[in-house]
C-alpha cells in the first residue's frame, strides 16, 4: 500500500473520532474493562506506583482508573479532541501522536495498556508501531492488547479502518516485535466463544 494511502486511512479514521468525540465518550463511559486492567497490573513485576502508557486513551476513562489506583498513567491518542478531553478530565499528561508515526521514549514505562486501539493500524504499519511499544517498555515491562478478532480481514467499518486478526496471526506479529506471551483470553468473560468478539493478550518485554 503506498504511503499516502496509509496516511489517508489514518486521517479518515481520526476524523471519524474528531466528529463523534462527545458521543463516543458518553457511549463508552461505563464500559467495564476491569478484566483487562487487572490482567495488565497483576503481571507487572515492579512495585506501585507504576508508569503506565495508555495507547489510544480516548477521552481518558482508563487513565482515570489507573490514576485512582495510585499509578502514574500517561495517555497517547491521535484525536485532538480526545487528547483535550483526557487532559481536562484526568489531569494526566496526554500526548497527541499519530499511530503511524509513534515517537515514544525508550525504556520509560512499566506497562502499556492498548485497549481497543491497535486494530486501527493497517497491517503494513503495525510492525513499526509494535516495535515502538516494545522499546518504550522497561526491561520486563508488560503490554496488554485487546482487539476485535476475526480471520485476518481488514477494511472499513463505516468511516473507520479496522483489521481483525486470528490469534495465530496476532501472536506472530507480537513475537516478531520482540514480545513474549504471558497469557491470552477472550471477552466478554463467561460466554460461549462465538459470543466473545474480543481477543485480549498479555506480553512482556524480554
Amino acid at each position: 500500500m503506498p504511503a499516502q494511502d496509509l496516511i489517508n486511512l489514518a486521517r479518515q479514521t481520526i476524523a471519524h473520532y474528531e466528529q463523534n468525540a462527545e458521543s463516543f465518550r458518553e457511549g463508552t463511559r461505563d464500559h467495564d474493562v476491569s478484566q483487562n486492567v487487572d490482567a495488565l497490573l497483576r503481571h507487572i513485576p515492579a512495585s506501585a506506583p507504576l508508569k503506565i502508557l495508555d495507547v489510544g486513551c480516548g477521552p481518558g476513562r482508563d487513565l482515570r482508573t489507573f490514576k485512582a489506583l495510585g499509578h502514574e498513567p500517561v495517555g497517547v491518542d491521535g484525536c485532538e479532541q480526545f487528547v483535550a478531553m483526557a487532559r481536562a478530565d484526568t489531569g494526566c499528561e496526554v500526548w497527541l501522536q499519530d499511530f503511524l508515526v509513534l515517537d515514544l521514549p525508550e525504556g520509560q514505562f512499566d506497562g502499556v495498556f492498548a485497549n481497543a486501539a491497535l486494530f486501527h493500524i493497517p497491517h503494513q504499519a503495525l510492525p513499526q508501531a509494535l516495535r515502538q511499544l516494545h522499546q518504550t517498555l522497561k526491561p520486563g515491562g508488560v503490554l496488554l492488547s485487546s482487539n476485535p478478532r476475526g480471520d485476518d480481514q481488514a477494511g472499513w467499518t463505516g468511516d473507520r479502518y479496522a483489521a481483525y486478526y486470528r490469534l495465530e496471526t496476532w501472536c506472530a506479529l507480537m513475537q516478531a516485535a520482540g514480545f513474549v506471551e504471558i497469557e491470552h483470553y477472550y471477552r466478554p468473560p463467561g460466554l460461549p466463544r462465538d459470543q466473545q468478539p474480543w481477543l485480549a493478550s498479555v506480553w512482556h518485554r524480554n
